[in-house]
């Protein structure tokens, strides 16, 4: 896994969940901006802002292979639906079965489907960080009803280093938080906004204000927007 989860009983069913469909996750407690210690850890520069389709690192044009074409996108034996197919464009490298590329996309519907009947929060951290990967264009294809996991995962953040543009203001709450837990939030020239921890593995609600121009997360593992940025 990219993040670490809870301690204890936690941890070991989170990682359950991500690997064979399992998960689990805790209450919540609100915390003022500003309000609690200082960060846990320093901060650490992250992999950017979050994206609702956590997709990861993507090849160069020049080094990815031929894709199958879409008139040729046919399984060995029966047919792909028009949603299948759609979901299978542009995305099969010659030379591989169409049905192992579209059995991924099923296999992250069934993930998030399991996730979500334990914990929605637990679902939506994970498309955040990535640890369920490709989630966007499996869900607008293959599993549609899961489409507000993704459209809220698209304004949260993984633990990580933010700025500029990349810093929305509104709540947040954190999924998963270990107790090494630290945030910071700071304004112009630097000034520091808000920092705390969840040394007690609590979840948080926090505030990044208007006047924030970056934001810094270690050891919270994900955090969801909250309330109208929600």
């Amino acid at each position: 896994m990219r993040y670490p989860f809870l301690a204890g009983a936690a941890a070991v069913v989170m990682a359950a969940a991500l690997a064979a469909c399992g998960s689990s996750s805790g209450g919540g407690e609100e915390k003022a901006a500003g309000a609690g210690p200082a960060a846990a850890s320093g901060p650490v520069a992250g992999p950017g802002p979050a994206a609702a389709d956590s997709t990861g690192p993507q090849a160069s044009p020049s080094s990815e292979p031929p894709k199958i074409p879409a008139d040729e996108l046919s399984p060995a034996t029966g047919s792909f639906t028009k949603k299948q197919k759609e979901y299978l464009v542009d995305r099969v490298p010659r030379g591989m079965d169409p049905a192992a590329v579209l059995q991924t996309g099923q296999e992250t519907c069934d993930r998030l489907t399991y996730l979500v009947k334990v914990d929605p929060d637990t679902a939506v951290g994970a498309i955040i960080t990535g640890e369920i990967a490709h989630a966007k264009p499996a869900v607008e294809h293959l599993c549609t009803q899961h489409e507000a996991l993704v459209d809220r995962a698209s304004g949260g953040y993984a633990d990580g280093t933010y700025t500029g543009k990349q810093v929305r203001p509104g709540r947040y709450r954190d999924v998963a938080p270990t107790k090494t837990c630290g945030w910071q939030i700071t304004g112009p020239d630097g000034k520091d906004l808000a920092q705390g921890s969840s040394d007690d593995g609590k979840r948080t609600v926090i505030t990044i204000p208007e006047a924030a121009r970056a934001f810094t997360s270690t050891g919270c593992y994900a955090w969801l927007p909250e309330g109208d940025n929600g």
